[in-house]
């Protein structure tokens, strides 16, 4: 089964969370573990990878915290996988230096090496501000049915 680890998906979860929210110069990690219910210790250790990649910018001091390094229409969620897990391979037979022993007999590498460069395609082409605003679409959806449930 093809997932994300729980670390791509927190790292994900914090940039949209960073993207919804513009008008804050910065934002801690607490700020944004508590929003999520994520523990605080290792979204802060996600946060310092994604600076460190020159996703995010960190902020010192008093009002410190993160922010977006880029408009989030140009930071793209396989960036983000990638910067947190490395490459992703569906199988460890499609790239890499060692050579398979089946090579010369195998039938599913080239096959599933385009599996791959789909999934990767499909994640290059979601932005950060895609999933912000696939969120704000969610939630205005919910609010105008809470609203015809209460006029009713």
């Amino acid at each position: 089964m093809l997932k994300l680890t729980k670390k791509a998906d927190y790292g994900l979860m914090a940039l949209k969370y960073l993207a919804e929210h513009p008008e804050t110069p910065a934002l801690s990690a607490k700020d944004v573990a508590d929003a999520y219910g994520i523990p605080a210790q290792l979204l802060a250790k996600i946060l310092q990878r994604l600076t460190k990649t020159g996703l995010l910018r960190s902020h010192a001091g008093m009002n410190g915290g993160y922010a977006l390094a880029r408009d989030p229409r140009e930071i793209s969620a396989f960036e983000v996988i990638h910067a947190i897990d490395g490459p992703l391979f569906i199988t460890s037979c499609t790239k890499g230096a060692k050579s398979c022993d089946l090579t010369p007999n195998c039938t599913i590498k080239e096959p599933l090496a385009r599996v791959n460069e789909t999934i990767t395609g499909v994640l290059k082409s979601i932005s950060i501000h895609d999933l912000a605003e696939q969120e704000q679409a969610a939630a205005k959806a919910r609010e105008g049915h809470s609203l015809v449930t209460l006029t009713v």
